[in-house]
């Protein structure tokens, strides 16, 4: 993070002091990061407050859509396992887990402490609870990676020509069968064939029945097509409404991006932001935005590229803080202090 700004903060200082008149490689090295960090912060800035505040208000409303839409698929995986949870009480979970993920490492650290709280809802199916944490945080990465791959077809010619966009898509696929061999394993098998005692060496593992319990809990999952299906389709218009999310900010700062491009590109930036490397992805989402977005077909600025970034973060980060906010006023009523006490290994 620190790097990309000092970059555009060199780039923006060049600028400030070519537009003075001054030649730049007259400065020494110091003098041109005293200069960078004089004019860069405030070129940000500036660049930052151009943006509409109806494109600034219609964003921060689709990221709340896609966190709701997340509960109601998250209710969906649920019922799965007849475990019924009220949309107020999922949607109260989901923010204080949309809060955890604004510090956690990758996008996707609150999901520890959703499973936890859905263990909590339950005596009797706290494995099943976990589990469906789980299967329900795959299948939208799954969705995810899958919407990123079919929007390659319509954007080939600009992948092609790019080898930094061509590598993050040849990322991208690998995701791709990963997660799909994830997901195929964990819901439908397909070792105890070749590996008969698979089961057996399985239950002789620590834990190994409550392992062996959420294998079954995962099956259970394959058995429902149906439920997939709707689960994909709801994560398929989730992905959308993640992208019309940084179109409506590219329209609040002018930038003329091609949508067409946005399709795949976000979906890209949101994948390999989710890999536990950074708190939330900060610095990673940056600099495959700048990255990516400085394509010559695209040709945007590394200023406005950051600052793109930054909006779209911010818009997480305000229901992030209404997270923190649900957290703080309602872990008495629902007993959430525990969680400093407890003791994980007896969740299952």
């Amino acid at each position: 993070m620190l790097w990309i700004l000092h970059s555009i903060f060199v780039n923006e200082g060049k600028l400030a002091w070519q537009r003075q008149g001054h030649s730049w490689d007259e400065l020494t090295r110091q003098q041109q990061w005293q200069t960078a960090w004089l004019h860069g912060p405030r070129e940000l800035w500036h660049t930052l407050t151009l943006i509409h505040a109806g494109a600034l208000t219609l964003s921060f409303a689709l990221i709340g859509l896609t966190i709701f839409a997340g509960v109601v698929r998250w209710r969906l995986v649920l019922q799965v396992h007849g475990l019924e949870l009220s949309f107020s009480r999922a949607a109260e979970i989901s923010l204080v887990a949309h809060f955890f993920n604004s510090f956690l490492l990758g996008s996707t650290g609150g999901d520890l402490l959703k499973a936890y709280y859905a263990a909590r809802e339950t005596h009797h199916k706290k494995t099943e609870a976990v589990v469906a944490v789980f299967v329900d945080r795959l299948l939208g990465l799954l969705a995810m990676l899958l919407f990123a791959v079919l929007m390659m077809g319509p954007n080939l010619p600009l992948l092609l020509h790019h080898r930094r966009l061509a590598a993050v898509a040849w990322l991208i696929v690998l995701m791709l069968l990963g997660c799909g061999l994830l997901a195929g394993l964990a819901l439908w098998g397909g070792l105890s064939r070749p590996l008969p005692r698979a089961r057996e060496w399985l239950r002789r593992l620590p834990k190994g029945e409550a392992l062996e319990r959420s294998l079954d809990a995962c099956r259970e999952f394959g058995r429902k097509p149906g439920l997939l299906v709707r689960v994909m389709t709801l994560s398929m218009v989730l992905n959308g409404v993640c992208v019309l999310q940084v179109l409506a900010l590219a329209w609040g700062l002018s930038l003329t991006i091609p949508p067409l491009a946005l399709f795949v590109i976000v979906p890209i930036i949101i994948c390999i932001s989710a890999l536990p490397i950074t708190p939330s992805g900060l610095g990673v989402r940056e600099n495959l935005y700048v990255l990516l977005l400085s394509a010559p077909e695209i040709n945007v600025p590394a200023t406005q590229s950051f600052s793109l970034s930054l909006l779209a973060y911010a818009g997480s980060l305000f229901w992030s803080l209404i997270g923190g906010v649900v957290y703080a006023s309602l872990r008495q009523r629902h007993h959430l202090a525990e969680i400093a006490n407890a003791d994980p290994a007896g969740v299952g």
